[in-house]
């Protein structure tokens, strides 16, 4: 097999970005998946949902009966990792094809310091490539790499139409007072009740709801299929961004349930504590949007030219955050940790890719990808070339069995950034897993995939080899720096 390291022609990097806009092209029908239309592109990213919160991943208290349909018609990866274990490094991983150690967005920010999670004129987006390529484009959701008056704003990243949440706070309420459509704000008839985030609201203003009438996941799903409607005869990706199951942490705090969702549905009479009755029911909430695009799809006779990609932005969130407890769901799956750890249960993601009459149904691959991945498939789908210099391997030949001609990580790469320190991780040749934080760990994920057995005194050799990549993997940061 051919095999790519982490590190990538990284001095040719800028170049390409200076001169993406005007250099490149459509490749040569032979060069592209196939002659035939450009396949719509849809990715559908849920928040904060765990490897085992659905039932194709093991979930049996929840359910999702859409996704688990969207499994058995597609391929389900069962090794396949976010971008990072919080949310905007992540979602920074998954636009732009580079990782954890060299992309913009590494980290949250506060609002004084915001420029630092927010994209720049000069990074070149997947939304940016699949426009040129004559793609519409559309985000429906959260974006949280650029507020209105930043150069990370939708419409300046390749996005032809944004609706939702720019900032990560105010996406906390899932009855807000508004949204934003492009760069107008659309008021809300929902009435809340500010609370700030952080010392002297540093980070923000989250709120409770104090009267609940428009459910914004709702309108999400309406902007969604009404994008869907208006592009049916040309090209399109839609990133859908939902914000389910991401707790409200303010209601979370003070009112000991972070789970907002218009109804517990069949969940209602469970012998079940309230927050977990709400956390499943935003699960399958969600679900039956999946149901309601996919639907769409079929109706509107472009389901067998749509590719549909369906994960999660990083692990499920602690219960002192959110109230509900997803360890009752054993949503991390057989993996240890949640959100922000860097551990299996923070970065493996469900991850599930359908495109009828293309990928074998019911399929299940063990093939090692990462969010970076997405750049290079949705760039070779679209018969695109893409920069050099970035961190993305195309799993397409994987989606179509062609395993022969699937290139493979030598490495993966992830950090974790807060004021005091960075926590660092990298995955070696899709078996040795290696943390760093105060010290060294070092696991061999197919006989410990629990994380639970410290082998770096037993491997010396790739314990060195491991620092040596956590070392040079990543590039320095005047934004991020690396605190030790």
């Amino acid at each position: 097999m051919n095999t790519r390291a982490c590190a990538s022609a990284r001095s040719r990097s800028i170049l390409w970005a200076g001169v993406f806009l005007v250099a490149y092209g459509v490749v040569r029908p032979s060069d592209a998946v196939g002659s035939e239309a450009k396949p719509n592109i849809v990715f559908i990213l849920a928040d904060d949902l765990g490897y085992g919160d659905l039932g194709c991943f093991g979930q049996d208290k929840i359910r999702t009966p859409n996704i688990d349909r969207l499994a058995a018609e597609g391929m389900r990866f069962t090794q396949f990792y976010a971008g990072a274990s919080v949310c905007a490094p992540s979602r920074c991983v998954l636009m732009t094809g580079k990782h954890g150690g060299r992309c913009r967005v590494r980290g949250n920010a506060p609002i004084a310091q915001r420029l630092k999670q927010s994209l720049m004129p000069e990074d070149i987006t997947v939304a940016k490539l699949l426009q040129q390529a004559g793609y519409a484009t559309a985000l429906v959701g959260k974006w949280g790499l650029g507020d209105a008056d930043t150069p990370g704003h939708p419409l300046q990243q390749g996005f032809d139409f944004f609706f939702g949440y720019l900032d990560q706070i105010h996406a906390h309420m899932f009855y807000p007072e508004w949204l934003w459509r492009n760069r107008d704000k659309v008021m809300l008839p929902n009435e809340v009740r500010s609370i700030p985030v952080g010392k002297n609201g540093a980070w923000g203003f989250g709120g409770i709801s104090t009267k609940k009438i428009v459910y914004s996941p709702k309108l999400m799903l309406d902007e969604a299929l009404a994008f869907i409607e208006q592009n049916k005869a040309r090209p399109f990706f839609l990133y859908f961004a939902s914000t389910i199951p991401h707790a409200n942490n303010e209601a979370a705090e003070e009112l000991g349930n972070g789970a907002e969702v218009p109804d517990l549905g069949m969940y209602k009479d469970k012998p079940w504590p309230e927050p977990e009755k709400g956390y499943a029911a935003m699960i399958t909430y969600l679900d039956a949007q999946v149901g309601a695009i996919l639907r769409r799809l079929s109706q509107l006779g472009i389901d067998e030219n749509t590719l549909v990609i369906f994960a999660s932005d990083n692990g499920p969130e602690l219960k002192k955050f959110a109230g509900y407890d997803s360890a009752f769901f054993q949503s991390s799956g057989p993996y240890r940790g949640f959100k922000r750890d860097n551990t299996e249960g923070g970065i493996r993601m469900p991850f599930i890719v359908r495109w009828p009459g293309k990928i074998k149904a019911g399929s299940v691959s063990g093939h090692v990808g990462y969010f970076g991945d997405f750049m290079a498939t949705a760039a070779e789908l679209a018969g695109v070339k893409i920069p050099e210099g970035l961190d993305s391997i195309s799993f397409a030949p994987t989606l179509f069995g062609r395993m022969a001609e699937q290139q493979r990580h030598e490495c993966l790469y992830w950090e974790y950034n807060t004021d005091n320190a960075t926590a660092q991780a990298v995955l070696l040749d899709g078996r040795w897993k290696a943390l760093r934080g105060m010290l060294l760990e070092l696991y061999d994920l197919p006989t410990d995939p629990a994380e639970s057995n410290n082998i770096v005194a037993a491997h010396p050799d790739i314990a060195a080899r491991a620092e040596a990549r956590l070392n040079n993997e990543r590039v320095e940061s005047e934004n991020w720096p690396l605190r030790k």
